[in-house]
């Protein structure tokens, strides 16, 4: 298998030769392209929220949260292989529940964490990283970011995960940095390693462990972004597993090495207090690393999440406009680009309300909810399709594997607030509008055609 995008003809059959989307991402791409949305704004931006939860154990909560991801990860490796077409957890329960209600539903949870993700993302990019260099109203400058990520996405599939690769790297290399600059501050005896096996006392190590999963869990489900390009995949169903448990588990790796590495460092309540926890590390270690040089580091980190979101968000607006659970026109395709840039336009639309009626933290929890219920939905609809056969091969979860990831969804489902409901429910009031403007018009249809 060859790494390179370069155009040749798609290697699959049936139904996925008639996908109006290129087929260019190969297996490596689709595995560095997991890792970059995984290892994205999460660990740059909430370890200090988690260490405020747990205290020095943030590694804890970090492993917690990867257990809880790998589970449902499990449930999206049969189901991609089983039906690897672009909508992911809305063609899922499409084909387990057979209501449009039902599938719109958990496709708008899906879209609207996808956009709510972004308009954080942007939110995080034009905040006190971005400072370091320019001194400009978060507003604007979150807005003028959506649009440079649209562009990039609209440009092509092949242009956006050829980005991802270099943004990825460099964000690694930001989490490594970390971790190195932390050996260097232990090395000269600065560091308090007792820190990592210390919680906070004012609650139980487990309900702060819980309760620090659930900001932990953020940083993780950006796997579910995978799902949405299953159709411009080379030969998705042998690469995607190795491909989403690989990068899975390699960015728990990364995170539980950070969370040992920041714990070390910086104190817990530093950390809480700090918008930027990984620059304190850089600054605290004065190991001549330019405090620009990480905060460049961690906004590519940022741009890079916001990227493979927005291309997810795309990807599944057009997947619904196209089997009718939106308005058609949203299934448009550029013809040369042959990238969706109707879909691409309504999301980041959305993307900008958000980013101006929201903050980080508050946008970050919405998604964590809404996302809880898409994966509530996939993990049911994997027990509920093995009554339906497939007509090739396909990765085949244990089944105790769906079981135990229905119950980490409830227990997270829990530990919501009620202005996070709230704000979800409305989302949720705006998609089911939507869902009966498409119907009274008759705007949807599965068999669209539109392509200009």
């Amino acid at each position: 298998m060859t790494d390179d995008v370069a155009a040749r003809p798609d290697t699959e059959t049936g139904d996925d030769q008639r996908s109006p989307l290129r087929r260019a991402i190969t297996g490596k791409l689709l595995f560095l392209f997991i890792l970059g949305d995984v290892l994205g704004a999460g660990i740059y931006a909430l370890v200090g929220e988690i260490a405020g939860e747990v205290g020095g154990a943030i590694w804890v909560p970090l492993v917690v949260a990867l257990v809880m991801a790998l589970l449902t990860a499990g449930s999206y490796a049969e189901l991609v292989t089983k039906y690897p077409h672009a909508g992911g957890a809305a063609v899922f329960a499409q084909h387990a529940y057979r209501s449009s209600l039902v599938s719109f539903l958990v496709g708008f949870c899906m879209l609207a964490a996808g956009v709510t993700s972004a308009a954080g993302l942007a939110l995080a990019f034009a905040g006190d990283y971005l400072k370091s260099f320019l001194d400009v109203p978060t507003t604007a400058a979150a807005l003028v970011f959506l649009f440079a990520i649209a562009a990039l996405n609209a440009r092509g599939i092949s242009e956006s995960v050829r980005a991802n690769v270099v943004m990825t790297v460099i964000e690694v290399s930001g989490l490594v940095l970390v971790v190195v600059l932390a050996g260097i501050v232990l090395g000269r005896g600065d560091g308090e390693a007792h820190r990592v096996l210390e919680f906070d006392s004012s609650s139980t190590p487990a309900l702060a462990v819980l309760s620090a999963a659930l900001l932990a869990y953020y940083s993780f489900v950006g796997f579910e972004t995978s799902a949405n390009v299953a159709e411009e995949v080379r030969d998705v169903r042998r690469v995607y597993p190795k491909a989403l448990f690989g990068a899975l588990i390699t960015a728990g790796i990364v995170y539980v090495m950070v969370g040992l590495a920041v714990s070390v460092v910086v104190s817990p309540d530093q950390l809480a207090g700090s918008s930027g926890p990984l620059l304190e590390v850089v600054s605290i270690a004065d190991a001549g690393v330019p405090d620009r040089l990480f905060s460049l580091i961690a906004l590519i980190a940022v741009a890079n999440g916001a990227l493979l979101t927005m291309i997810m968000a795309s990807r599944l607006t057009f997947g619904m406009a196209r089997d009718g659970l939106l308005p058609a026109t949203l299934a448009k395709v550029l013809p040369g680009r042959r990238t969706p840039w109707a879909s691409i336009i309504a999301t980041t639309a959305i993307a900008m309300v958000l980013s101006a009626t929201g903050s980080v933290a508050a946008l970050a929890e919405t998604v964590v909810l809404l996302l809880l219920f898409v994966f509530l939905s996939t993990n049911i609809a994997v027990l509920v399709l093995r009554r339906e056969r497939a007509d090739t091969d396909h990765f085949r979860t244990w089944t105790i594997v769906p079981v135990l990831a229905i119950g980490t969804c409830i227990v997270l489902l829990t530990q919501q607030s009620a202005e996070t409901w709230l704000r979800a429910g409305i989302l949720m009031v705006v998609g089911l509008a939507l869902f009966g403007l498409a119907r009274a018009t008759g705007s949807g249809g599965k068999h669209s055609k539109a392509r200009g």
